[in-house]
């Protein structure tokens, strides 16, 4: 597989790269960021954080706005972080911020002219871990996190895949996509209109139903203007009550939707992932 590197910047001992690959899950070129912590450098093969971004974001939104990097390199976690679609000329896209380029939800669509390029499940369950473990020195230890739609990717993705990963966390997630706007939009037009086909891809339904567990850690921030209609993390807690699955939740006063939510409570998450990566 061939990849290609097109940034390097030393940060706290460790490494940041951002390299480009032709992806076969998706059609496309796609970028990724990866941070390698200094323990990466003495031979030593470290466990991997994946983080999947939001809504117009791109692989570095968190790498530059998180400040997770200082911990990383303290925890000794490489940090994965994909763009959030398929991208370029002839992948199809949509006027709307909250559908295609930027908008790829982590589905495998299924209807035309989305489901050319937009595999973004596959992508990060499979394709991007593989290249990854053979081409960086990491070990098959994973994690997985994110924010809004990454948030929802990161818990769909952990719980329908519960061998694969140590642990998932999430800020602000759309935790039942099937009951929002952002969700029934982009739903709708990568998997058509059959709802049945929904609910692989909304974390409250799985988290209801789950009986195999990833431990789960979930910050939300109260004065976030997406709460009410667009996130709904009651959905989540009332699923985990249902399942006894092993969620911790918190809602924090006067934080919004932001990065800087996020770099207030990273260190946490990291800590959390840590803990597992270790076990």
């Amino acid at each position: 597989m061939t990849i290609e590197n097109i940034s390097v910047n030393k940060s706290f001992g460790g490494w940041h790269k951002q390299y480009t690959h032709q992806s076969e899950s998706l059609n496309c070129a796609m970028r990724f960021a990866i941070y390698l912590p200094p323990q990466a450098s003495n031979g030593q093969k470290v466990p991997v954080l994946y983080w999947l971004s939001g809504l117009t974001c791109t692989d570095e939104n968190f790498m530059q706005k998180a400040g997770v990097q200082a911990l990383a390199a303290e925890l000794g976690i490489a940090i994965v972080a994909p763009d959030t679609s398929p991208r370029g000329e002839g992948v199809a896209d949509d006027a709307g911020y909250d559908l295609g380029q930027g908008a790829g939800f982590y589905v495998n669509a299924t209807q035309a002219p989305w489901s050319r390029h937009y595999q973004m499940y596959d992508y990060v369950v499979s394709e991007l871990p593989k290249l990854v473990e053979s081409m960086f020195p990491v070990s098959d230890k994973r994690s997985i996190a994110g924010h809004s739609m990454g948030g929802h990717g990161a818990l769909v993705i952990a719980m329908r895949n519960s061998d694969a990963y140590q642990s998932v966390s999430a800020f602000s997630p759309i935790s039942n996509p099937v009951n929002c706007p952002w969700g029934k939009k982009a739903l709708t037009a990568y998997l058509g209109r059959d709802t049945n086909a929904w609910a692989d891809y909304d974390a409250s339904l799985l988290m209801r139903k789950a009986t195999s567990f990833v431990p789960a850690l979930v910050d939300q921030g109260e004065a976030d203007n997406f709460l009410v209609e667009q996130l709904k993390p009651e959905m989540l807690q009332a699923a985990a009550k249902v399942s006894g699955y092993p969620l911790t939740l918190n809602m924090h006063e006067g934080y919004d939707h932001s990065y800087y939510f996020i770099a207030s409570f990273i260190e946490q998450h990291m800590r959390f992932h840590a803990a597992h990566l270790s076990d």
